[in-house]
């Protein structure tokens, strides 16, 4: 993203004044997707692509907020009973207001914000300006929060006042990024751990299915009942078991009799996946990338078959990757559309990339989008 067009912006709405800069990044995840808010693990790192946000404290009560992407301009004031309507501002608000609950003294401000984090396509365009903003107004405003207070207070945002009872990667995610590494994070106890990912002989790229995911649906939310559903009827039988992390197939058998089939199938998939992504950090521990792509496509079967959150098109993409011999391939994100994340020999990559467009095309009418991936830091103060 161009800081010199932020900031020229900036300028124009704002009456040629001059702020901070800050960033910070969308997200891919490797593997470990649905396993956070089951207190499992996932593997995420940051990617190239994010938001821009100049801030500049305005010394009045309001925040006038100006998004350069949408054309659109919002104040609000930073009262709970001043909740913008414009949804992205929402986001911007539910910062700020989880800021103040925390004992922060948030004034009001200017401030104009881009990204180039593709919207829809499930690398977190939303946890990147939460994590902007928590981490710009944490500097601004002197407030000394921690990093990992600044994650909560993107995911407490989602929570409460956008509708989305997320978990904690994403945001966790953008804040702690480092460039070349991906983070395998414990979703219950918040220990991480960073591990190199430079895959030397293979690309990560993306392919966009352009088909829209709506996360905040209904059916984000029911999946995540009939996870707790399968860990309550198990720990009836096993009193340790706090979460579906906690649960192993065997135990989740023993109740197959008195929850749903598809509660079933749910928490089979999650608890498969928690060991995968064990499975993963000890192969890239031996630069073993095979098992990582094979673990990638037991991941896409999951969501596909069990946990029912894959669709015609990422599937069709997905039998694409396994036709041209692509090491790994799945779904990335909640589901419903969005992107495949693709592990690729380099010799393989032009000829993949070429083929997954033009049968796409062939069957759906449209080209899918491609993002090569590369892995960076986190939010950081840009000027």
């Amino acid at each position: 993203m161009e800081i010199e067009y932020v900031k020229s912006r900036f300028k124009k709405h704002f009456d040629g004044s001059e702020g901070s800069v800050y960033a910070s990044p969308g997200r891919i995840n490797l593997i470990g997707e649905h396993t956070d808010y089951n207190g499992g693990f996932v593997f995420p790192g940051a990617i190239d692509k994010g938001m821009v946000a100049e801030i500049k404290i305005n010394g009045t009560n309001k925040v006038r907020a100006y998004s350069i992407d949408m054309k659109d301009y919002v104040e609000f004031g930073l009262n709970e009973e001043d909740a913008p309507h414009a949804s992205w501002a929402r986001y911007i608000f539910g910062v700020c207001r989880e800021m103040i609950k925390r004992g922060a003294k948030i004034q009001g401000f200017n401030t104009a914000f881009a990204g180039d984090v593709p919207l829809g396509a499930g690398m977190s365009s939303s946890a990147a300006l939460e994590s902007t903003y928590a981490f710009a107004l944490n500097d601004l405003f002197h407030c000394g929060i921690d990093k990992f207070e600044l994650a909560k207070i993107g995911q407490a945002t989602e929570h409460n006042y956008c509708g989305v009872m997320c978990g904690i990667m994403d945001q966790f995610a953008s804040v702690f990024g480092k460039a070349g590494s991906l983070i395998r994070l414990d979703c219950r106890s918040l220990e991480y751990k960073y591990y190199p990912f430079n895959p030397k002989g293979y690309k990560l790229v993306l392919l966009d299915t352009v088909v829209k995911h709506e996360l905040a649906s209904s059916a984000y939310n029911k999946r995540r009942q009939s996870c707790e559903t399968a860990a309550a009827a198990i720990r009836q039988n096993h009193p340790e078991v706090e979460l579906l992390r906690d649960a192993t197939i065997e135990m989740l058998k023993e109740v197959k009799s008195i929850i749903s089939e598809e509660d079933f199938m749910r928490a089979e998939y999650v608890i498969e996946e928690v060991q995968r992504v064990l499975d993963v950090c000890d192969a890239l521990e031996k630069d073993d990338y095979e098992t990582v792509g094979k673990k990638m496509y037991g991941t896409h079967d999951g969501m596909s078959r069990l946990y029912e959150v894959s669709c015609e098109e990422l599937d069709f993409l997905n039998d694409c990757a396994k036709k041209n011999g692509v090491t790994g391939s799945r779904v990335m994100g909640g589901g419903f559309g969005g992107c495949t994340i693709n592990l690729v020999k380099d010799e393989l990559y032009e000829a993949f990339v070429a083929d997954a467009k033009e049968s796409f095309k062939a069957k759906y009418g449209k080209y899918p989008k491609v993002y090569d991936v590369v892995i960076s830091d986190g939010s950081r103060k840009l000027a």
